[in-house]
């Protein structure tokens, strides 16, 4: 019985990177010994069990054999002649089928430690195309290591459209696309997730509202960048650095879907995509399942992120604290705060853009602040009642955001 470090813990290791979980295969042992030792199985499709003391995943080495479609078309084959490299060479890539055993010595069957240092991330064996999550996941390690200067490998990228083209990755259960997509929208480049679902084909049959954007032209004097798909990794960047967020992140990723639904002889302008949008947000959350939390900020700011622009130049005071009170910035002034810096990134996310002044998220700010000194108590001792209260509250707003206004726009 032997046990091996394996897995993302050696991969980051060799990295320089923290170590935040670390995986372990059991060669040579059967499931009852494992329960001997004192260890408690866990694992439903093959024997996984947790180490007595640190909690730690132990699992038998194993086989596996594509036995239907999707990611759990699979029959799995535990054995105590399973060696380690038959385990290794069912994982996805090389950086990630790497081991070490108990004296720190690297076993690297598959050239891993080079495609690290070349930056490469490559695919173990034609069974990578037997899982379609591996698209997935190869698109997530680009979002992570896009620092790194990683890239797909050509012969990978060619079998993951092998994969598309097939219909394979058709058989992606919603649950699962949205865990890989929430995890991508965490790391630090989570544009590279979408970019590399783009160049494989993948993109068009998971996120049918973001593929239609590319290739969509906007007005230059507002967007250099000129195309919409271009101009939504952009932003998706921007809000990459500006929050840690993924529910901020998704939120920039979907602002402007509706201007894929532009007729063609509109173009470059896209008159109404705000309202559109909103639509496709609801749709694509509602088929992915996507969380609540992600999905009601994504709506508000598909819906007026087109304000946030114009709140300081254009918007007039009662626009304003209508929208203020859609976006219930005095209730909940986190989510506010969510909904500009979506909105910031949606002004950064433009060519040469990057690193210009946007004063509107300070101008918002200043005129909600305004609106929120007003005090119902005051509306109350004034002898206003039931539903006269909110009609006054909102007029005194009003008066409050105007005279702001006014200090702003001098």
């Amino acid at each position: 019985m032997k046990t091996y470090l394996v897995g993302g813990a050696v991969r980051d290791t060799l990295l320089g990177l923290p170590v935040k979980e670390k995986d372990w295969v059991v060669v040579g042992a059967t499931p009852q010994q494992m329960i001997d030792l004192g260890y408690r199985p866990v694992g439903k499709d093959f024997p996984v069990f947790l180490h007595p003391e640190t909690g730690e995943e132990y699992a038998l080495a194993r086989t596996e054999r594509k036995s239907g479609h999707g990611y759990r078309g699979f029959t799995f084959h535990t054995d105590p002649g399973v060696t380690l490299e038959q385990d290794l060479v069912r994982r996805d890539l090389t950086i990630n089928a790497m081991a070490m055993d108990s004296d720190g010595a690297l076993i690297d069957p598959f050239d891993g430690r080079e495609d690290l240092d070349q930056g490469l991330l490559r695919h173990v064996s034609p069974a990578f195309r037997e899982d379609p999550v591996r698209i997935l996941r190869v698109a997530r390690f680009a979002a992570r290591f896009a620092r790194f200067g990683f890239r797909v490998s050509h012969g990978t990228n060619a079998l993951m459209r092998q994969m598309v083209d097939s219909g394979e990755v058709d058989y992606l259960v919603p649950e699962r696309v949205w865990k890989e997509t929430s995890r991508a929208l965490s790391e630090p480049s989570p544009e590279r997730f979408f970019e590399v679902l783009r160049g494989c084909g993948a993109l068009e049959r998971l996120f049918p509202e973001i593929a239609c954007l590319f290739g969509v032209p906007q007005p230059h004097r507002f967007h250099p960048e000129i195309d919409t798909g271009v101009h939504t990794m952009m932003v998706l960047q921007q809000a990459a650095r500006l929050s840690p967020l993924p529910e901020v992140r998704f939120a920039a990723l979907v602002h402007d879907l509706g201007k894929g639904q532009t007729p063609h002889e509109m173009w470059p302008r896209h008159h109404g995509h705000e309202a559109l949008g909103v639509e496709l947000v609801v749709q694509l959350c509602k088929r992915l399942k996507v969380p609540n939390a992600y999905r009601d900020l994504a709506i508000q700011v598909a819906r007026y992120h087109g304000h946030f622009r114009r709140v300081s130049s254009e918007l007039t005071a009662s626009t304003i604290v209508s929208t203020l009170e859609a976006l219930d910035a005095f209730r909940r002034p986190e989510r506010f705060e969510q909904y500009l810096l979506a909105c910031e990134a949606d002004m950064r996310g433009r060519a040469g853009k990057e690193k210009d002044p946007v004063p509107q998220a300070d101008h918002f700010r200043r005129l909600r602040d305004a609106a929120s000194a007003i005090s119902v108590q005051h509306i109350r001792d004034a002898g206003f009642e039931g539903k006269a209260i909110g009609e006054e509250m909102h007029r005194r707003r009003v008066n409050a955001v105007k005279q702001a206004l006014r200090e702003i726009r001098v």
